[in-house]
């Protein structure tokens, strides 16, 4: 038998061809942008105020900006109370504290707006009645979010540290952040146990940088280094550093 048409060399190699194959396509996607004429625009995805009166919470995420989109996503905040006219978002921006600024940045743009190019999935969607209630609560744990005028890309304070924390603050958004959400195991205060941003179950971090976190939203995650490994027995899926969840929904 030729050595390529066994089986065994074909289980090692077609998952190496496909994470290959995932590493080219985003390389490519981002490697022509330019953070000064990437998109930032609305993805057409988010429910329009003037038709959708009652009030809303969204949670995004997208494919961090340059070599960071290998590896984790931008998470954010959106909210619209009711018969309000636009979005309001609550997100974690680095540059912000480069420049002397506040970390955390309040805005009106697009709920659904593009993070440079890359396209944004909805995390979480929580409408009608009580969700007035819950906004007036992101909004202050947004406001009062502990690290304001700290970032660090990795392990974190991050933009996936604080929408973590606005989820453990407010878990009736039951929230489940994606396995490259790097930051999100970063607890506040050097914490060590923490519930999980679901609030659905319990998790262990030193710094960010290991930990292990069980849930019902979440499964089972181990956390190596930022980078996450589990398995979501609801799912059922997989969850793996790059690629993110394999399965389930």
């Amino acid at each position: 038998m030729r050595w390529w048409r066994g089986k065994n060399f074909w289980r090692k190699v077609i998952p190496v061809m496909v994470l290959a194959v995932m590493i080219a396509k985003f390389g490519i996607c981002h490697s022509m942008a330019d953070w000064k004429t990437a998109s930032r625009a609305s993805a057409g995805i988010a429910p329009d105020p003037a038709t959708h009166r009652e009030a809303i919470v969204q949670v995004y995420g997208a494919r961090a900006f340059g070599w960071r989109g290998y590896f984790g996503v931008h998470t954010w905040v959106a909210v619209k109370p009711t018969n309000a006219a636009d979005f309001t978002v609550y997100e974690v921006i680095g540059w912000q504290v480069r420049r002397g600024a506040p970390a955390v940045y309040i805005s009106n743009r697009p709920a659904d707006g593009r993070w440079f190019d890359a396209m944004p999935e909805i995390l979480a969607d929580v409408r009608g009645e009580g969700v007035d209630k819950m906004i007036q609560r992101i909004d202050r744990a947004a406001r009062t979010y502990r690290y304001k005028d700290e970032y660090r890309a990795w392990p974190g304070p991050n933009s996936n540290t604080f929408v973590a924390q606005i989820a453990r603050e407010v878990p009736e958004l039951k929230l489940e952040l994606p396995p490259t959400a790097i930051g999100k195991d970063y607890l506040l205060d050097g914490a060590v146990f923490s519930k999980t941003p679901s609030g659905t179950g319990y998790q262990f971090s030193l710094g960010g940088l290991l930990g292990l976190m069980v849930g019902r939203e979440e499964g089972m995650e181990l956390n190596i280094l930022g980078l996450i490994f589990g398995i979501d027995p609801l799912g059922p899926a997989i969850k793996l550093p790059m690629a993110g969840r394999i399965g389930g929904t």
